[in-house]
């Protein structure tokens, strides 16, 4: 007789592959985000060295005295060798210490701090609205246009989503403005000032991912409405509503979230231009207005930070995209 405490149960084995695959899916991603963070603080840090010319003569303007500009250098650290800079560099990164701004003596972290809330509400909003509005629109162009019926819907649907996602946010931003803004008087053109002003930025960050969103839910219910299980629940008799919320859409949510958390990168990265347009006191603006004004330190920090965002939130799309189908781990691993 064979010991219970040795009998193996079926499928432990299948179990505890799928478990160290899943592990060694994470560590790879997460070595594949060091790697692309190192690469990421290199280009911050170049950024400053490849600007032609004297960054401190430029920030400071060329009637600015020679001693100023000697001792500026010198502050910054930019009189010493370049590999004493990097790691001086990364290591106050490593702290937090993003240093001072040229224009102001402001500390760039403070800065950072103060700025970052507001971009990232914008994003957050953005992606939530556009998720609140494409999943449903997707799912019931589906079932309009299932098996070829009502193809003005699907011409219709096609049209004008494909022309939403090649629109560019800071033409639906300024579009918006003269619109709603100026010619309707409807909400504030600009700045931050009430719940109103959320409006039109939000609008203009998420008419995009609206479009795209809902394009590729379509096809992932399209194809959910042909397998055989809700061919089955369809025999049975089984409500509609009930079949399509409680069985195809969870079954087209894996696609839709990955896309979901891939575009809060893009809106994060397209808000520079749409803050701009509305003043909004964001990281977007003060990047624009850094690089105008030749703030170089406030310039790099944030593009460092944008950065860093783009590649935290695809690292956790990575990891929830392997939780939640595992296929996927299987596909990287044989590739």
């Amino acid at each position: 007789m064979s010991d219970p405490r040795t009998t193996r149960r079926p499928g432990s084995k299948a179990g505890s592959t799928t478990v160290r695959r899943t592990l060694r899916t994470a560590v790879r991603r997460i070595v594949r985000f060091a790697v692309s963070l190192a690469a990421l603080l290199v280009a911050a840090f170049a950024m400053i060295h490849l600007i032609p010319g004297d960054p401190v003569r430029a920030s400071l303007g060329p009637a600015a005295p020679i001693e100023l500009i000697e001792a500026r250098t010198a502050a910054l650290g930019l009189d010493r060798p370049l590999p004493e800079q990097f790691v001086t560099y990364v290591g106050h990164v490593l702290t937090g210490d993003f240093g001072t701004s040229f224009l102001t003596g402001e500390a760039v972290g403070d800065v950072i701090a103060a700025r970052l809330p507001n971009t990232l509400t914008l994003a957050l909003l953005a992606t939530a609205v556009a998720l609140i509005v494409a999943v449903p629109l997707g799912m019931w162009a589906a079932v309009r246009t299932e098996n070829g019926r009502n193809r003005g819907t699907d011409l219709a649907f096609g049209t004008v989503t494909g022309t939403a996602v090649a629109v560019p946010e800071f033409l639906y931003s300024i579009a918006l403005v003269a619109a709603l803004a100026v010619g309707l008087g409807w909400f504030p053109p600009a700045g931050k000032a009430g719940p109103l002003t959320y409006v039109l930025p939000v609008a203009a960050l998420s008419a995009g991912p609206i479009a795209m969103i809902a394009r590729i839910t379509r096809v992932e219910t399209l194809r959910e409405l042909g397998t055989d299980y809700v061919r089955l629940a369809r025999a049975k008799r089984l409500p509609a509503a009930r079949l399509h919320l409680r069985h195809v859409l969870p079954n087209t949510l894996t696609a839709t979230l990955t896309v979901g958390g891939l575009l809060l990168t893009s809106l994060i990265a397209g808000s520079v231009l749409v803050e701009y347009v509305f003043a909004w006191p964001g990281l977007g603006l003060k990047i624009v207005e850094s690089i105008t004004q030749k703030d170089y330190p406030v310039a790099q920090a944030v593009i460092l930070v944008y950065g860093a965002i783009v590649l935290v939130v695809n690292l956790v799309v990575d990891l929830v995209l392997g939780a939640l189908d595992p296929t996927s781990e299987i596909k990287e691993v044989s590739a």
